[in-house]
């Protein structure tokens, strides 16, 4: 083999092993609904729905997750909603994106307290939905599918 074979093969392996994380916040209201975010057209996964939440900083590595999911929630829907964050993570899920590049999205669960949801440009919406075994497969899909079905499925 060349040296270019060996750089993309190089390369290939670096985006197959390299791992992100993500904190994403199932946040339930008062009727055991979830908030899901309506993704844009223009995503890999557009059709379906996202929870808040997002990757973590380098400088937030070494804080409590809490920080990062207050960014992220702030970031995501707004400054005015508020919350009471359950703090142990309630399930996890691997994502690949079409790149080649996973990211492991660790997931908490929220008790929505009220405020106005505000949603980022990163969403072109938002519902509240009662999610079940058997509707899952209609919401999500990848990552949020498998941590969301080890959720509901209690397998964490």
């Amino acid at each position: 083999m060349d040296f270019g074979t060996h750089a993309k093969i190089f390369t290939w392996l670096t985006k197959m092993l390299y791992l992100k994380v993500s904190l994403k916040i199932i946040l339930k209201n008062k009727k055991g609904e979830i908030l899901l975010l309506t993704l844009p057209d223009t995503s890999t996964m557009a059709g379906f729905y996202d929870l808040p939440g997002g990757r973590i900083k380098m400088s937030e590595l070494t804080a409590p997750f809490k920080d990062g999911i207050d960014r992220e929630m702030r970031e995501e829907v707004g400054d005015g909603v508020r919350y009471k964050l359950i703090e142990t993570p309630i399930a996890i899920g691997r994502h690949r994106k079409p790149s080649g590049e996973y990211i492991m999205w660790i997931f908490f669960e929220a008790q929505y307290k009220g405020g106005r949801v505000e949603i980022s440009s990163e969403h072109k919406g938002f519902k509240w939905v009662k999610i079940t075994k058997k509707n899952l497969s209609k919401y999500f899909v990848r990552g949020a599918l498998e941590g969301m079905s080890n959720y509901v499925n209690k397998k964490f």
